[in-house]
């Protein structure tokens, strides 16, 4: 089931995670999280916007992160891709490793979003930029379309606000009630 599910949301999902990624501006040598990697599709297209750079996923489902390892076999053979099993709350990387970071409808799954938030940006350089594109409470059709036992719809004036006290400038495209709001994240230099 699992593996049905990774291959919908991969199709479904695909033209958001690409305009967050044309959002985001990856470089050719840039370091990219993906957190919340799920079926590790955004990887591949990470690696090849930044082909000397490095892109990591991170997923905290254990199905997930072998999906995405076997679809990205052979760049992770090449070292340019790695695939980690962790949740947002405690990422298992130095401060200011990364240039980008990719958040594509995960964040209605953290458990505290201020916290994930913030350890985001601890692992973001000085410049380096977050895309988060969500769907917001404002949605009433996906508000009633998936379980609230599942997913929580935050405000949009609350996860920038979140985002603002994290130290980070916030920049928001669209309103999150007829399509999913992205918020572009750029960390403030120290």
């Amino acid at each position: 089931m699992g593996r049905l599910i990774a291959f919908i949301m991969a199709r479904e999902t695909w033209s958001e995670n690409m305009r967050a990624m044309e959002a985001l501006g990856i470089g050719q040598t840039d370091q990219v999280l993906d957190v919340g990697c799920g079926h590790g599709r955004s990887l591949m297209e990470i690696a090849a916007r930044a082909p000397r750079g490095r892109s990591v996923g991170i997923d905290p489902s254990e199905l997930m992160v072998e999906i995405a390892a076997k679809r990205n076999r052979t760049l992770i053979e090449a070292g340019r891709i790695d695939v980690v099993l962790s949740s947002v709350e405690s990422l298992p990387f130095p401060d200011d490793m990364f240039d980008k970071a990719l958040c594509v409808h995960v964040l209605y799954f953290w458990k505290d979003v201020e916290m994930s938030l913030r350890e985001i940006e601890r692992v973001l350089k000085p410049g380096g930029r977050l895309a988060l594109l969500f769907r917001t409470n404002a949605d009433q059709k996906a508000i009633a379309s998936f379980p609230a036992e599942i997913y929580s719809f935050p405000r949009l004036a609350d996860v920038r606000t979140v985002l603002e006290r994290a130290g980070m400038e916030v920049h928001v495209a669209g309103d999150g009630a007829n399509e999913p709001a992205l918020l572009l994240a750029t960390k403030r230099s120290a």
